[in-house]
């Protein structure tokens, strides 16, 4: 195992990824920024020390990151999450969208999630969107759209976020055809207040858990490209559903 100070460097200098859109005025999201976290990252398990020193999560103290969940057969959210966050980055970019990844790469450690807030956030983007699958108990299924709880640094963007909560969950629902989670939140919304990437946004964003890895059901569909494929298309739907609705007022208001 590389040492903390060494495996830490390599995790800051993979953290952020932008690329340009297109500045081809008639694509439907020219002049648009849309940040994407991948979570965790698939050597977080290399440095635990990095990993697990505290930061603050805009209400107590957390650790940087965790590790993720997996699958029974050993594929890693890290993995799923980084190849659904890759396929909508690409999405976006051919609607002529400016995309901000948080991690460049599925090889590296870290960013921390108070870091991964800082990235979107510095970028203005317009609306993000953090990428996650759950490790639920294997009985229960589905999906599941975090939310924000009012903190002071989210303030301004409680009602965006929740407004692209919404859109997301309908047009994720019916791309994919995973339901609702059994067993977290009512009716596929769970509004948290311990959350770093939700806590510290000064964007309007939200966290989706795409599925239950423990699930056995969930984890045969979540492995296949062709579903992550679909995810990021229901994921790019919603972004682009949510941008052209929201009202001007409601997305600048994080500039006030």
């Amino acid at each position: 195992m590389l040492a903390a100070s060494s495996l830490a460097g390599s995790a800051q200098g993979s953290a952020a990824s932008s690329s340009l859109g297109s500045k081809d005025p008639s694509l439907p999201l020219a002049g648009k920024v849309v940040g994407i976290d991948p979570g965790h990252n698939g050597r977080n398990y290399a440095d635990p020390t990095f990993i697990n020193h505290l930061i603050w999560n805009g209400r107590e103290r957390e650790t940087c990151d965790t590790t993720g969940t997996e699958t029974d057969s050993g594929y890693t959210e890290a993995r799923f999450n980084f190849n659904v966050a890759s396929y909508l980055a690409a999405d976006l970019r051919t609607k002529g969208a400016t995309v901000v990844l948080t991690r460049r790469t599925n090889h590296g450690v870290g960013p921390c999630v108070d870091r991964r807030s800082q990235i979107i956030n510095r970028a203005g983007a317009d609306v993000a969107i953090d990428i996650h699958a759950d490790g639920g108990p294997p009985g229960g299924r589905g999906f599941t759209v975090l939310e924000p709880i009012a903190d002071g640094p989210n303030d301004r963007v409680i009602a965006a976020s929740r407004h692209f909560g919404l859109v997301l969950l309908r047009r994720y629902e019916k791309v994919t055809g995973v339901p609702t989670s059994t067993y977290d939140g009512s009716g596929g919304i769970s509004r948290r207040d311990d959350l770093a990437g939700l806590n510290l946004t000064t964007v309007p964003k939200v966290l989706i858990e795409c599925a239950n890895m423990r699930n056995a059901g969930d984890a045969a569909r979540l492995v296949k490209p062709g579903f992550q494929r679909l995810a990021a298309r229901a994921m790019a739907g919603a972004i682009a559903s949510y941008l052209e609705q929201a009202p001007k007022s409601q997305r600048a208001r994080r500039l006030d």
